[in-house]
């Protein structure tokens, strides 16, 4: 494989997430949750423990370097591989800056493999601030806007689906995994990311997501939450998913996100202002503070991207992002 590009539009319908006995236990989707339970119910903030082989202390809500002893050696064990973890998810992280740097560290593991050697996985963790992104084959026709006069910036990229906005509020993990290592298929990759966002809204606020057949992304009922785009050079992924936690919505207006006219986008504090009514008593008021929010979801997809891909999330400093 030299380079492959997947995203958020259209994909061909097939079993939704494949063999699942690595993750260790039946996945969070619509099919598991009772058909009794709506489509949010909130509960207050719930903790997220550990989970898998991730470590985390989460005094300020940030992903901390704190490892239990005898952690490493347990996940080294079980022969479960090392993820650097650029956690920098309260940084608004200019596009350019990032796309830069990703497209760094897949070269360098491409050059890596050309060497015989291997290298870790990474996950980038981060917001932007506001810009539109287009895939390598995204039509202009999805604009609603001179493309010579963008509201905001505006940049084609090499990854698939069509156009995306992202802005403050937005949680963005751009994993750069081996899928040697992992599982060489692309759509099991896809419907993996999807499971990560699935898992997390329910772990973290109890909300229900669920997949739309012959669509990449997650949605809550028929409103989209997370739109995914990748890229694949050489079975090193780049690229990932965008979640919608306190986003203003207001710039989606102005494209048809991921070239879909007939959904419609959300975020979860639109979803759980809509759903205060179902909330108990006790930590409703908290959903409301985007910060407590985002802290919240950012802590649960950690935990739910570390489980599913069974990787050990290692804090990283490293040149920015």
């Amino acid at each position: 494989m030299e380079s492959t590009v997947l995203g958020c539009s259209h994909r061909n319908p097939i079993s939704l997430f494949g063999n699942q006995s690595h993750l260790g236990h039946p996945p969070i989707s619509v099919a598991h949750i009772p058909t009794s339970t709506p489509h949010f119910v909130t509960k207050g903030l719930k903790k997220v423990f550990s989970r898998g082989c991730i470590s985390k202390s989460y005094d300020d809500g940030s992903f901390s370097s704190t490892i239990a002893e005898g952690y490493s050696s347990k996940c080294e064990s079980l022969g479960i591989r090392k993820c650097e973890c650029h956690d920098r998810f309260r940084e608004l992280v200019p596009y350019v800056e990032a796309w830069t740097w990703q497209k760094l560290r897949v070269e360098e593991r491409v050059q890596a493999l050309k060497r015989g050697e291997d290298m870790d996985d990474c996950l980038v963790v981060l917001q932007h601030p506001p810009v539109y992104t287009l895939g390598t084959r995204s039509s202009n026709d999805f604009l609603k806007f001179d493309v010579e006069n963008p509201p905001f910036e505006l940049h084609r990229t090499e990854r698939g689906g069509e156009v995306t906005y992202h802005g403050p509020g937005q949680l963005v993990m751009y994993p750069i995994l081996n899928l040697r290592h992992h599982q060489m298929d692309l759509h099991w990759y896809l419907r993996s990311l999807e499971e990560v966002v699935i898992r997390a809204l329910w772990s973290a606020c109890e909300i229900r997501a669920n997949r739309i057949e012959g669509l990449t992304g997650v949605w809550v009922g028929h409103e989209k939450v997370a739109a995914i785009g990748v890229r694949v050079s050489r079975w090193i992924t780049y690229h990932g998913l965008a979640l919608n936690v306190s986003t203003n919505l207001a710039p989606f207006a102005d494209i048809v996100p991921c070239g879909i006219a007939n959904y419609s986008v959300t975020s979860l504090s639109k979803l759980l202002e809509a759903g205060s009514d179902l909330s108990l008593e006790h930590g409703a008021s908290r959903y409301k503070h985007p910060d407590v929010l985002v802290d919240t979801v950012h802590q649960s997809l950690l935990s739910e991207f570390s489980r599913i891909f069974q990787v050990e999330l290692v804090p990283h400093s490293s040149p920015r992002p």
